[in-house]
């Protein structure tokens, strides 16, 4: 009965379609991954799964880098919050227009997607700068959150991978340690760069979206905030039977009364928030935060790495300078004069609830991470593929074991610590050229994560946009479906002609 261990992915995918609710999914996946742990037959199987689905979840915060993720996340909305109700984003904003560095939806989407890139240390970090810079500005020009997400998750990862001069090159470098290849790990990992086609696919593709304004599918008909809070007056109002009824309801809809009720349906910020924001903010109050936050992060990587910064720890990096950033905003605004010490606490804490839904999901997708790498989910796919397959096959069948692992599993670097211990070998019987089939692992894994509804990163640029989960998989998954078939085709032709 191998083929249950397929069973819980499925189980996540089938509820996330049916219930268009990922914390449920996410619960029934665990749990159906616990129960065929144990013994299927007992009578008690389904409460015992029912105690170690608990217990999975208890055992995230054993990792210290899984409880850093967990505490980053809430500190990021202390920041958001902070930056807000400081008057810095609005501020920024005024002044980037004003020196007409921002005078355009297509600047705005090219900005976005050059900070994105710029900031190629860690994909949490390029995904948290990109975000926090552009959220007022998208919203500003009326770009729906759902592209900014598309926009900051699909230049994260694929920077980060290419460019490798941080965690993910230290990681893959530790993963690829213990093989002999003939030359080294480091030359084997840069070569891998022209061969990263899914990499450098889904980045054309993001800047050339983002300077001609051209988008499709879901993400095209995708709405702005403002959209957003028109439609959930007119269904509130339909709910209560003030539209569809005649004039009167179309007469209540256009008064200062239904302009109130829009403000108080925003989906970042609530009214109270708004009136609590400084009027007399400076943009200093967000940028002196932010800058505080990349040079921290960058000084950290040193700092953790002794001195080599792709030896760093990403976690440690990114909640220390994330802390840091938090300290900067709450010492600025306490100075001031407009903030008390205990109205910034509120503050902080109101920006964490508000990111406790998807602070949720990021702990119930490590939890279920950990529950599939012990049913062994992601190895029994990978030997799916076989050892029969033509050579040209090789790697276009590993870039789609590895998307499918990643998209299973919710994690790229985990669909590297099983595909290459796999790879590997295969490069070394069959005698295929390391950096080509490395560079197809390291791809799936990254295609994988774009698609997938439970990995942690697709969590955290929801967090950082300020966009709905579900809204933001819906609306990239055709932009990485479209990557991840001209990189299948691209590794087919690669490898008729090398092989």
């Amino acid at each position: 009965m191998e083929w249950l261990k397929i069973l819980p992915p499925l189980v996540a995918v089938f509820f996330v379609i049916w219930k268009k609710e990922v914390i449920l999914a996410l619960m029934m996946a665990i749990f159906t991954s616990e129960w065929l742990l144990i013994a299927s037959h007992e009578s008690l199987g389904p409460v015992i799964g029912g105690l170690n689905t608990l217990e999975r979840i208890v055992e995230v915060f054993s990792d210290p880098g899984n409880t850093r993720i967990l505490i980053f996340s809430l500190m990021v909305g202390a920041l958001l919050s902070f930056m807000r109700v400081s008057g810095g984003v609005t501020a920024l904003v005024k002044k980037l227009i004003s020196k007409g560095l921002a005078k355009s939806a297509r600047q705005v989407s090219l900005m976005a997607s050059f900070t994105g890139v710029a900031v190629f240390i860690e994909s949490n970090l390029s995904v948290l700068t990109a975000g926090i810079l552009s959220r007022g500005l998208f919203d500003k020009f009326g770009i729906s959150r759902a592209k900014l997400a598309y926009i900051i998750d699909s230049t994260s990862a694929p920077v980060c991978i290419l460019i490798l001069l941080n965690a993910w090159g230290a990681y893959v470098l530790a993963l690829l340690g213990n093989y002999e290849l003939g030359a080294s790990s480091a030359e084997i990992l840069w070569g891998t760069i022209p061969f990263n086609f899914y990499a450098i696919i889904t980045l054309a593709i993001v800047f050339y979206t983002a300077y001609t304004g051209k988008y499709y599918g879901p993400l095209a008909t995708s709405l702005n905030n403002e959209e957003i809070a028109q439609k959930a007056l007119a269904e509130n109002l339909a709910q209560t039977g003030l539209v569809g009824t005649g004039s009167a309801g179309k007469d209540l809809a256009g008064t200062d009364v239904a302009g109130t009720e829009l403000a108080s349906t925003q989906t970042d910020t609530s009214s109270k928030d708004l009136d609590e924001e400084n009027e007399n903010g400076k943009a200093r109050y967000m940028l002196l935060p932010l800058l505080t936050m990349i040079g921290g992060m960058v000084g950290f990587m040193f700092w953790t790495g002794d001195g080599v910064m792709s030896a760093g720890s990403g976690s440690k990096s990114v909640l220390y300078a994330t802390t840091l950033a938090c300290m900067v905003a709450y010492a600025m605004m306490l100075m001031s004069g407009h903030f008390k010490h205990t109205k910034l606490v509120k503050i902080a804490f109101e920006g964490m609830s508000e990111l406790l839904p998807l602070v949720a999901i990021v702990l119930l997708s490590l939890a279920l991470g950990s529950s599939l790498k012990e049913l062994g989910t992601g190895i029994y796919i990978a030997q799916i593929v076989g050892d029969f397959l033509p050579l040209y096959l090789v790697a276009p069948m590993i870039f789609i074991v590895g998307g499918v692992i990643a998209f299973s599993t919710g994690t790229s670097w985990g669909t590297f610590a099983i595909l290459i211990p796999i790879g590997i070998p295969i490069i070394e019987t069959m005698g295929l050229p390391a950096s080509f089939i490395l560079a197809a692992i390291l791809g799936g894994g990254v295609f994988g994560d774009h698609c997938s509804p439970i990995s942690d990163t697709t969590a955290v640029s929801a967090i950082a946009s300020g966009c709905d989960l579900l809204e933001h998989v819906k609306t990239q998954l055709p932009y990485a479906a479209t990557g991840g078939v001209i990189t299948i085709f691209a590794y087919l032709i690669t490898g008729l002609i090398i092989l």
